[in-house]
């Protein structure tokens, strides 16, 4: 190989020739720069209300890691019921667990003077619930719950309205102890909660875990167990470890417990990968387009370069170097759009005006991007690597032409 044809006069001969027609070189570079934009930006806004999704689904109660005995899930009622065993406490204040809380979870009966409503009676320990759940930072009227035997009740604000009263009000609580009997027991609201979705206000009613012992007679049973782990995607050492210290009972994380968001993240992925291709094939189709009109305007310039000694692998690779340059300049256009965009939405996107309809799908009336580095690295190295490689038809068609046919074609 003669040392003339080496890569840096292919990069100089490569970068001139984008720029001989600069209005089509610019239009190929915006709709790329566009494209990579597309791809990062609605990743992240498809990330970031997943996470949102996530997020909130684990705060309402779930936790990333579940202890009941192990009929509970499908029949929640108090004859499936527990002492957590001192080996089960041990490993929960073990490592890799931020932080736990037990609690009693049955079903119910709320009355008020007016009005009646089925819901879910949770006994929680109000200091171990920060960090675990939603309900402390959910209180927007009265307050929250003092000590594990708080006399008061915490309500939502939708099934207050139901019920037709409110804070500083009597209400009737009423379920089934562990004599099979109906316990009943008056409560003041101390404390009116919100959240989203608006179910969970008419859902569940929270008081304090001792008190809703003493009122089923429980005698120092739960019935669950909830965990927020250090991480919620590595979860298999401390579910080992609890399971060893609980062989008796079922331990589950957050991906049994909430199959439809597994399902949902999943979907979420295949729909990102379907964008990219949808996105890639539109480039693909400018660059090919590109580069074929760009080859067949030199093919006497290319016939000349042969004469002169140039190899048809230098060809295809002076096309290829032009591709190059366009994808690099549109990789790092694009990412900067997109960096500057993600940026510019840190403060979320308010979707309040259709919030209604948002919420009957799950997605927040407020999306803040989520930048993932795992797919920029995917949208740039698809760009990249795919963009080489379709590239590799018009470099082909540039190389194989003979000499004296290009030179003397018209």
């Amino acid at each position: 190989m003669r040392s003339e044809w080496r890569t840096p006069l292919l990069l100089t001969l490569g970068w001139r020739n984008l720029w001989r027609h600069t209005r089509r070189t610019l239009m190929i570079l915006f709709a790329f720069a566009l494209g990579v934009w597309s791809m990062i930006v609605i990743a992240a806004i498809t990330r970031g209300s997943m996470e949102q999704q996530l997020d909130k689904s684990i705060l309402h109660l779930t936790g990333h890691v579940q202890v009941h005995v192990a009929a509970f899930r499908d029949d929640p009622v108090i004859e499936h019921r527990f002492v957590p065993p001192p080996a089960l406490e041990t490993a929960l204040a073990g490592e890799g667990i931020a932080a736990w809380a037990p609690r009693v979870r049955v079903p119910g009966v709320i009355s008020s003077e007016r009005e009646s409503a089925g819901v879910t009676l949770v006994g929680i320990e109000p200091g171990r619930e920060r960090g675990l759940s939603f309900i402390p930072g959910a209180i927007t009227d009265g307050r929250y719950l003092d000590l594990a035997d708080d006399p008061g009740l915490l309500l939502g604000r939708k099934l207050a309205e139901r019920l037709e009263t409110g804070l500083g009000r009597r209400v009737v609580l009423m379920s089934q102890d562990v004599d099979n009997r109906v316990a009943d027991r008056g409560f003041r609201v101390v404390g009116i909660f919100d959240t989203q979705p608006r179910q969970m206000e008419e859902a569940f009613v929270f008081i304090g875990r001792a008190t809703a012992q003493q009122m089923l007679k429980l005698d120092g049973h739960v019935t669950e167990v909830a965990a927020m782990a250090a991480d919620r995607d590595r979860l298999d050492a401390p579910l080992m470890r609890l399971r060893a210290a609980a062989p008796g009972l079922d331990v589950q994380p957050w991906t049994v417990l909430e199959p439809l968001l597994v399902l949902t993240r999943k979907i979420t992925d295949v729909i990102l990968i379907i964008w990219y291709a949808i996105v890639f094939a539109a480039m693909s189709f400018g660059l090919i387009n590109t580069l074929l009109m760009a080859v067949f305007e030199r093919t006497r310039e290319f016939g000349l370069f042969q004469s002169l000694g140039m190899r048809p692998a230098h060809i295809l690779g002076q096309v290829l170097v032009e591709s190059l340059i366009l994808l690099v300049l549109a990789l790092a256009a694009g990412n900067l759009l997109a960096a500057a965009t993600v940026y510019a939405l840190r403060d979320g996107i308010d979707l309040s005006a259709v919030a209604e309809g948002m919420e009957l799908v799950g997605v927040a009336p407020v999306i803040y991007p989520a930048w993932s580095a795992g797919d920029m690295l995917a949208a740039n190295l698809l760009v990249f690597v795919l963009g080489l490689a379709a590239s590799l038809y018009p470099a082909w068609r540039a190389a194989r032409h003979v000499p004296v046919e290009a030179i003397t074609r018209v």
